[in-house]
């Protein structure tokens, strides 16, 4: 049942301002999406292309996030869970490391692999039952190191962060030298530990497909770009207005808010390029890591070695590079080309698809896990959301999604 009159609008139809709708339709409120794409998702989306289930980007969700417990129904997904560990590529070789404790089969090659020393293998056991025992706020609340400087006071070896933690790390960060503050890592780290990392079998882009399924009153309007956002009043980048008693700004603010826009928001960029081969060089669901320091390539995955909706009839290959490079399309296709050959020892039959991602991770210092509802407000009528506001994670943007309906909720209480 709808409650009063009260007009609201949430910018943007990504995870935060899908979650913001759900929150406001929970409390009887039917809230407009405007959305400057022709459809939900922000940066989680997945294509279809010649049969291939393409993400926008290599992602995984992490099944320990507290709020993706909370809002996903994760049997419906049919989640496809990765093994705990990593095969590393280091000058033409590989070796498996991984978590034996929760995966036996890992036991074995990670005791044998030349990663690490003894006392990095115990360092790390130590760091697990560390970050196992600490709490989220805790961490949070800790004072900030970069990540390599966290690793290196843990007792970590330049061997074992480099062949391992580096290239791991940094393609989750979307960053090369692991400047990411050490509460991100640790927090990640924590996640990795109480749980798995895992896929949708229709691929990413079916989380936000679950979470607008579950909006029943939520009207949405795709390709409406907005060009600013004040008072009661949108303008969109037609020339086009509309007036809402509130609005939840769930994309990245500083553009649409006049007083905002000097205040500009950073990002990570990386590239991701997909490409089928004859054969899988990881027979089992484990990142690839390249570890040597002339690669440009980061992190690879053999995205047949789940099970997805969608099959083509080669191994389907995802490359990700985190690196600043300059070059062209073609140039980079190429040398991506030469780097799997050349460190991984893999030959391509196609390719596929390249995605350049400008605005894949928002750079952030002082980094929060949580913010009260007050805390997303700008004005008297435009609330935010995003992960901008806590940090660059799926978890984030859901918290700040809910936080800023929830904002919106409580100053229509006091008036």
């Amino acid at each position: 049942m709808k409650k009063k009159k009260t007009e609201i609008a949430i910018i943007g139809a990504g995870i935060s301002g899908l979650i913001a709708a759900i929150t406001l339709e929970k409390a009887g409120y039917a809230p407009t999406i405007y959305e400057a794409t022709d459809r939900i998702g922000g940066r989680v989306k997945t294509d279809i292309v010649e049969g291939y289930q393409l993400d926008h980007g290599f992602q995984v969700l992490l099944d320990a996030y507290p709020l993706a417990q909370k809002y996903l129904q994760y049997e419906q997904l049919e989640l496809q869970k990765f093994l705990p560990g990593a095969q590393v590529f280091h000058k033409g070789k590989s070796s498996v490391i991984g978590d034996p404790l929760r995966n036996l089969s890992l036991l074995i090659p990670t005791v044998t692999s030349n990663i690490g020393t003894f006392g990095d293998k115990l360092n790390v056991l130590k760091l697990n039952t560390v970050l196992k025992k600490k709490s989220l706020e805790a961490i949070f609340e800790e004072p900030e190191t970069s990540t390599l400087d966290f690793l290196k006071s843990f007792g970590l070896s330049e061997e074992i962060i480099t062949k391992f933690f580096k290239p791991f790390f940094s393609g989750i960060f979307l960053e090369p030298h692991l400047d990411t503050s050490s509460r991100m890592f640790q927090f990640v780290y924590k996640m990795f530990g109480a749980g798995l990392a895992v896929l949708p079998k229709a691929g990413i882009a079916a989380i936000p497909n679950q979470l607008q399924d579950k909006l029943k009153d939520t009207k949405f309007v795709f390709n409406s770009p907005v060009e600013s956002c004040m008072n009661q009043k949108i303008t969109f980048s037609n020339g086009k207005t509309a007036f809402f008693d509130y609005k939840i700004i769930a994309t990245n603010a500083s553009p649409l808010v006049p007083n905002l826009r000097k205040q500009q928001l950073n990002w990570h960029t990386s590239d991701t390029l997909y490409f089928t081969t004859i054969v899988r060089k990881i027979d089992k669901p484990l990142i690839g890591l390249i570890s040597d320091k002339d690669a440009l390539i980061n992190n690879i995955f053999y995205h047949t070695a789940l099970e997805t909706n969608q099959n083509g009839t080669e191994e389907l290959l995802s490359v990700t590079v985190v690196g600043e490079h300059d070059l062209t399309e073609y140039q980079l296709i190429q040398k991506v080309k030469d780097d799997l050959e050349k460190f991984c020892g893999i030959t391509t039959v196609r390719y596929l698809k390249h995605y350049r991602i400008n605005k894949a991770l928002p750079k952030l210092s002082d980094i929060r896990y949580s913010l009260m509802p007050t805390e997303t407000r700008l004005t008297e009528s435009i609330f935010l959301a995003g992960d901008y506001l806590l940090n660059g994670s799926l978890n984030a943007a859901m918290i700040s999604g809910e936080m800023a309906a929830k904002g919106v909720l409580e100053a229509i209480e006091k008036t």
